[in-house]
C-alpha cells in the first residue's frame, strides 16, 4: 500500500493481540475519527502509532484516521462473518504476497520473510514482526498457511533456550554438582520448551471469539517469555 506521495506504509508490526483486542474495544463505540486522544489512554505512544499505521495499511481508517466502510462491520462482526472480512482485507492488504508468486501453503518461513523484506527494503527485526502479524491475521482470516511456517513461529527459539540453559548451568555446576541428577529422568529447559510448544494449538478460525482471545493471549506469553520468535 501507499500513501498519496506514493511512499509504501510498511506493513503492521504491532502486536497481532494489541489490534485484535482494539477492535473489540471497539464495540462499545466507534468514534468518527481514531487519533491519540482517543487511543492514548490505552496505548503508549509507540504501542498506540504503531496501532494507528497498522489500520491505515489495513485500509480501516483513512489518512486523517476517519474509519472507513470496512471498519465498522469488521467491528460488529463474529465467527465466520468476521473470518471472511478479514480474509478479504487481508488479501487486499497483503496482496504483495497472497496473490504473488509465492506458494503460501508451501513456502518456508525463510521464503515468506524474503518476501517481507524485498519488498519494503526492512530491518530484519522490523521484517519479523510483520511476517509475525501476517501470520496471525492470516490464520484469523482462514488463509492457509504452510506448515513449515507455522511450525518455525513456534519452535524458532529452541535453540536460545538451550543456549541460555546452557549458560545457566555453567554458572550453577558447584552448587548443583552436590545433588546428583538423572538427565533421562529430569529434562533440561529446551526439553520443556519443546514439549510446550508441541502441545500449543495451531490456530483454528472456527473457535469462538472468547477461545481466539484466550490464544492470543497465549500466543503473546510465549512470545514473552521468548519460546516464539519475536
Amino acid at each position: 500500500m501507499t500513501n498519496e506521495k506514493g511512499r509504501k506504509h510498511l506493513p503492521p508490526y504491532v502486536s497481532y493481540r494489541t489490534f485484535h483486542n482494539f477492535l473489540e474495544q471497539l464495540q462499545q463505540r466507534l468514534p468518527s475519527r481514531i487519533d491519540r486522544s482517543f487511543w492514548g489512554e490505552r496505548f503508549s505512544g509507540s504501542t498506540g502509532t504503531q496501532l494507528v499505521a497498522a489500520l491505515r495499511f489495513l485500509d480501516l481508517i483513512d489518512a486523517n484516521g476517519k474509519p472507513t466502510e470496512k471498519l465498522r462491520p469488521l467491528v460488529v462482526s463474529r465467527g465466520e462473518q468476521r473470518s471472511q472480512l478479514l480474509h478479504n482485507v487481508t488479501n487486499e492488504a497483503f496482496s504483495f504476497v497472497t496473490k504473488s508468486s509465492l506458494d503460501l501453503q508451501n513456502a518456508t518461513y525463510a521464503q515468506l520473510e524474503e518476501v517481507f523484506h524485498h519488498t519494503f527494503q526492512v530491518a530484519d527485526n522490523v521484517s519479523r514482526k510483520c511476517v509475525k502479524f501476517f501470520i496471525a491475521m492470516a490464520g484469523e482470516a482462514g488463509i492457509p498457511i504452510s506448515p513449515f511456517i507455522t511450525r518455525r513461529t513456534r519452535t524458532a527459539h529452541s535453540t536460545t533456550g538451550t543456549k541460555i540453559s546452557s549458560k545457566r548451568t555453567a554458572k550453577g555446576t558447584n552448587r548443583n554438582s552436590l545433588v546428583p541428577q538423572v538427565p533421562d529422568e529430569i529434562p533440561n529447559n529446551s526439553s520443556w520448551h519443546s514439549l510446550l510448544l508441541a502441545k500449543f494449538p495451531n490456530f483454528d478460525p472456527s473457535w469462538s471469539d472468547e477461545i481466539k482471545t484466550k490464544w492470543f493471549a497465549a500466543f503473546d506469553e510465549l512470545l514473552k517469555k521468548g519460546l516464539i520468535r519475536g
